[in-house]
């Protein structure tokens, strides 16, 4: 699918006695039924129920497999080996980062308080990021996706999502890497991971007003001090920064490709253009396929319009809400995009590659006439 920028609708055409442009009340109050028929029916079939022994269970099994990395890492000692455990355990911190955003988004427990202190436990304690600029961060991402201006996640840094960030760049060099981010882009993930521990960390060192701030500073404390001492008490040196460096790099990039497929790729909008809540979760969102493995291995997020629509909704239940809004959204003409892993990530290079060459054009948008007379 071919990434675009969608532009606002012209508004001056005039009707034709056989239909009536809707005036603006009325495409308001049809674009909210749109969604809370949908929303009706999905608590209706009791998806919306907490899902308490799935992730009782993980909450038991990540310290227990965390520990049984330990004891298997004290046994090797001074091996090159080492560098596999923490790929492993990498792989691990980011099972359980994606726990903390389930309970961030209080899919896990019907009580605020037990899941705000859940996601802090496993958010900082465990992953070692902050938990609190990261929930800013991912609110506004999730009431804007994709949308130029307000989105975060595609605001303008290393890498640039739309012409107009590439032709801001002030300098030769910044502008050389944009046309070349299409080759940098999954490398660069490798560094995801320190920058998560650094921006959390960082947010909670400034003046912004943090809850609970010293809560999390100590929480991110503790767990890099002891991952830092145990990689120095059973390694030499050398090695033990060579851990701690896989471990890192592993952990972001395991995140990002994660993420990565959520939505680079799929249309970006322009700030100032308003859409109804349910055109603007599922058309901004890729959905990919697969099987029980997909599901673990992306911590769910595979389901991302499901998930964007219902965030609060557990894990378990969006593989069987997914049917369900793929139909509604054929019923009213709403492009539902699924595909492959493999494939996601294609569409996901060809599209940072044309940006950053600057050679897409943002105003031919086939999505753009499902809006005429669609914005609310």
């Amino acid at each position: 699918m071919t990434a675009t920028v969608l532009e606002a609708p012209v508004e001056t055409q005039v009707p034709t006695p056989a239909r009536r442009a809707p005036r603006k009340g009325e495409r308001s109050s049809r674009h909210l039924s749109d969604f809370t028929d949908l929303s009706k029916r999905v608590k209706a079939e009791g998806l919306m129920a907490r899902s308490h022994g799935y992730y009782i269970s993980r909450m038991v099994a990540f310290p227990l497999m965390l520990a049984g990395l330990g004891w298997f890492s004290v046994q090797l000692g001074e091996s090159w080996w080492q560098l596999g455990v923490a790929v492993a355990l990498a792989l691990v911190m980011t099972q359980i980062a994606f726990l903390g955003h389930d309970a961030a988004h209080r899919q896990i427990f019907a009580s605020s308080k037990a899941n705000e202190w859940t996601s802090l436990v496993v958010v900082n304690l465990f992953a070692g990021m902050g938990l609190g600029w990261w929930q800013v961060k991912h609110g506004k991402h999730h009431g804007n996706p994709n949308q130029a201006g307000r989105d975060p996640d595609v605001a303008p840094g290393a890498l640039v999502y739309t012409p107009e960030d590439v032709q801001a760049r002030k300098t030769a060099l910044g502008r050389w890497f944009s046309s070349h981010q299409g080759i940098w882009f999954f490398p660069i993930l490798l560094l995801a991971g320190l920058q998560l521990h650094v921006n959390g960390f960082a947010r909670l060192l400034s003046r912004e007003k943090v809850d609970r701030r010293w809560t999390e500073i100590a929480f991110i404390v503790i767990r890099h001090a002891a991952l830092i001492t145990f990689a120095f008490v059973v390694m030499s040196p050398v090695l033990a920064v060579a851990f701690l460096a896989v471990e890192v790099l592993v952990f972001g990039f395991y995140m990002g490709m994660s993420f990565a497929p959520n939505h680079i790729g799929m249309a970006i909008v322009p700030k100032e253009v308003r859409i109804d809540f349910l055109r603007r979760q599922v058309l901004m969102s890729r959905n990919i396929s697969g099987g029980r493995v997909v599901d673990t291995l992306l911590g769910g997020l595979n389901f991302q319009i499901e998930h964007h629509l219902f965030p609060s909704m557990s894990r378990p239940n969006l593989r069987r809400v997914a049917p369900m809004v793929r139909e509604h959204c054929e019923k009213l003409g709403i492009t539902y995009h699924e595909t492959s892993l493999g494939r996601s990530y294609v569409e996901v290079a060809r599209f940072i590659n044309r940006v950053g060459r600057g050679n897409i054009d943002v105003w031919t948008c086939p999505l753009a006439s499902s809006f005429r007379g669609g914005l609310v």
